[in-house]
């Protein structure tokens, strides 16, 4: 793969007789928000990971390129978001990477440059799951990772299940329920927009860059 090493990668692996499981939390983080790091957290200790590793998309493959803040504001907030946690990690790798970001090839890079004890979980709401099937490759990721699917109280997993099972593509996932943030970036954007608060829906040094750097005011 043409790209250069990933940024802030976890130092994992280097014990060949341990076993690492490392959650992966992919996103726009446009912006980052409490719901993201409420998910983060509630995945690595549900699922014993080691370390979450937040990955900024570069150029996301469902969305329109034009609307999308810079990948140097979403990687900023994302840092500024984790860094009390010691446990969360952001790297750089889809910032850096030219073309369409595909959750495949990033799962691709990291199985290779991770030994075989790397675990890899793939962090992500449920609503989101039965989207995977439309992905890029998607019957190559079940080959690569485990899934944990975010869900909310009073979720209908049991219709998800049945749907994924019907598809045919075998993914294997992990279900936990966390508390029911109803915080998305769309409603953070377009409070920005309306000049409304969004003080204790992302995190104080989050809100202070995007009013520093005028993100939001307009357009997106």
């Amino acid at each position: 793969m043409s790209a250069r090493e990933p940024q802030a990668l976890p130092p994992l692996g280097l014990d060949a007789t341990q076993q690492y499981r490392l959650g992966i939390m992919g996103g726009t983080f446009d912006p980052i928000h409490y719901g993201h790091l409420v998910t983060a957290e509630q995945a690595r200790e549900a699922c014993k990971l080691d370390l979450v590793l937040f990955m900024p998309a570069g150029t996301p493959a469902f969305k329109n390129a034009a609307e999308v803040s810079s990948g140097e504001d979403r990687y900023a907030m994302c840092v500024l978001a984790t860094a009390a946690n010691p446990h969360f990690r952001v790297s750089r790798f889809e910032i850096d990477r030219s073309g369409t970001s595909y959750t495949v090839d990033t799962l691709r890079y990291l199985r290779a440059y991770y030994p075989q004890n790397v675990e890899l979980y793939f962090i992500t709401g449920a609503d989101a799951i039965l989207d995977i099937l439309s992905w890029h490759e998607a019957e190559a990721l079940a080959k690569l990772t485990t899934f944990i699917a975010a869900t909310r109280p009073g979720y209908d997993i049991h219709t998800a299940q049945e749907r994924l099972v019907a598809s045919g593509v075998p993914l294997a996932i992990r279900y936990i329920e966390i508390p029911a943030l109803a915080i998305s970036s769309t409603n953070l954007r377009e409070r920005v927009r309306n000049q409304s608060s969004i003080s204790y829906l992302t995190s104080q040094s989050v809100a202070g860059y995007i009013e520093k750097n005028e993100l939001y005011r307009r357009g997106v």
